[in-house]
């Protein structure tokens, strides 16, 4: 298996969503500000203030093309700071951008903007998905063509300030003893604007059948999900622990059964990735900060073939 390899050196982006569109791979990262601000648990290290599309045909020796800024945070009405990770979706010739920033109380929600082409550019929906909490949002279209969005993520993300889609007056972290956090799934309404149900929890049992407890595999952040061969694979990073890991179910809902580790800790801080298939072969796309030599808050984007 080949080793992975740095696809974007040019700048500093992450948190890379990966599809295939038009016989091409676009790939829609989170891109990386230096805010001079000191790494915190908030998360406010991560600057972030527009998304670019980025395309490329040669996964194997190619280089990343920059389709250029594709949404930028003034434009979008609702949102104050932060846009962290973001996915698109391909409906009925409209490509849906799913991403999550901080509005003007400082708390998380998901938004949707909209284009005619995958690479953009978007124009944002005036107000955040109604319901909607926490950031990492991931699209999954099924083969019937229904529409799934996965989210959530800890501390800096604040999923652990609900349960059961409700605010709680008093957040707090599960102990390291107690069933991890999990993300969360909801289908998505047929216009892709809003939740068509209640969001769900994505439930991760064990080999013994057991609820996956917090270290070293717990959920953190990071869901992203595919499928192959009728089984659905979710993924995800574990945070403090680095790992990158995934759970296989019979349904988009799950329960899924953990199955192991994708990927070992990188250089800095945080690991996400997303897995796609592209011309008969499976891909895995992450970050780390090698070219940063280990600032967690600059990150570069790098592939490399799996199996999966």
């Amino acid at each position: 298996m080949k080793e992975a390899r740095y696809i974007f050196p040019e700048d500093y982006m992450a948190d890379p969503s990966a599809h295939v569109y038009n016989g091409k791979v676009y790939i829609y990262p989170s891109h990386d500000w230096d805010s001079g601000t000191s790494d915190n648990d908030n998360g406010d290290q991560y600057n972030m203030k527009d998304y670019h599309c980025l395309s490329i045909e040669d996964l194997e020796n190619g280089t990343c093309k920059d389709e250029g800024v594709i949404l930028r945070l003034e434009d979008v009405p609702w949102a104050k700071k932060q846009l962290w990770d973001s996915d698109v979706v391909e409906k009925d010739g409209k490509y849906y951008l799913c991403f999550c920033a901080k509005d003007y109380n400082e708390v998380f929600h998901l938004g949707i903007a909209i284009a005619d082409r995958p690479e953009g550019p978007f124009k944002a929906e005036p107000a955040p998905i109604i319901g909607s909490y926490s950031i990492d949002p991931c699209l999954f279209k099924d083969d019937d063509g229904s529409i799934y969005v996965y989210f959530g993520g800890i501390w800096g993300g604040q999923l652990q300030r609900y349960r059961d889609n409700i605010a709680l007056e008093d957040p707090h972290l599960p102990n390291f003893d107690d069933p991890a956090l999990p993300a969360r799934v909801a289908k998505m309404s047929d216009d892709m604007l809003q939740f068509a149900e209640e969001p769900k929890p994505v439930v991760i049992y064990n080999e013994e059948g057991e609820l996956k407890h917090c270290n070293p595999h717990r959920f953190f952040e990071a869901s992203w999900m595919t499928k192959k061969d009728g089984k659905y694979y979710f993924i995800y990073s574990t945070g403090d622990s680095h790992l990158l890991c995934y759970a296989e179910g019979d349904n988009p809902y799950g329960p899924f059964k953990y199955k192991g580790e994708l990927l070992q800790p990188v250089i800095g801080w945080t690991t996400h990735a997303c897995v796609t298939e592209y011309k008969g072969k499976w891909y895995l796309f992450h970050h780390d900060c090698g070219p940063s030599k280990g600032v967690s808050a600059l990150r570069s984007l790098k592939v490399k073939e799996i199996e999966l």
